[in-house]
């Protein structure tokens, strides 16, 4: 006999879930993203190394970053209708709101994803595509490898939509979309 699902659970309209629904669900778990018009709930335990990179890479982004670039974690972007992801990081171009629950892609001047393992099919091919067609002009991908932590830079082709690489790096020197020198090494013992 399969279990019934709470009601807070079923879409509240026929043609499913929408972007602004996530705001009308205090319910849901807190890290929770709709892609696709699907819901996504982030619950699995997170690593240490995770934790620690994003908790580190936050603060070492935020000191980059130049006056009128606020930097958040773990908030929403409303990409369409039916898309709202949760990145780990994100820098926008707006005024301070202590009210905001969301950020349009417009508002976004870079995104990273810091690949964990129940995240990684989406951090590395769903939500670059998604960033990309809603015109993020910025997405770094970082990964635990062999030899520490290394950030994948990609910078937005307008014609195509799509992302480019401009190089993997365990030293982050970047001149776009600020100014940043990070070395990804020491956010971590």
């Amino acid at each position: 006999m399969a279990a019934e699902l709470p009601e807070w659970m079923l879409p509240p309209r026929p043609s499913g879930w929408e972007a602004d629904d996530l705001d009308h669900l205090p319910q849901a778990p807190r890290h929770t993203e709709l892609i696709d018009g699907a819901l996504i709930f982030m619950v699995s335990p997170q690593r240490s190394w995770h934790s620690r990179l994003v908790e580190n890479l936050t603060f070492a982004v935020r000191q980059a970053a130049p006056e009128g670039i606020e930097i958040e974690r773990e908030m929403t972007v409303r990409l369409d209708r039916k898309s709202r992801p949760e990145p780990d990081i994100l820098a926008a171009a707006v005024p301070y709101d202590p009210d905001r629950t969301r950020y349009l892609p417009d508002e976004v001047v870079l995104v990273i994803e810091v690949v964990s393992e129940e995240s990684a099919d989406r951090d590395r091919s769903i939500k670059p595509f998604k960033y990309a067609q809603a015109g993020i002009p910025h997405f770094w991908r970082v990964e635990d490898e062999t030899t520490g932590p290394a950030v994948h830079v990609y910078e937005l082709d307008t014609v195509t939509r799509s992302y480019v690489a401009t190089g993997i790096r365990e030293w982050l020197k970047v001149a776009v979309p600020f100014a940043a020198t990070i070395d990804l090494g020491g956010l971590v013992p």
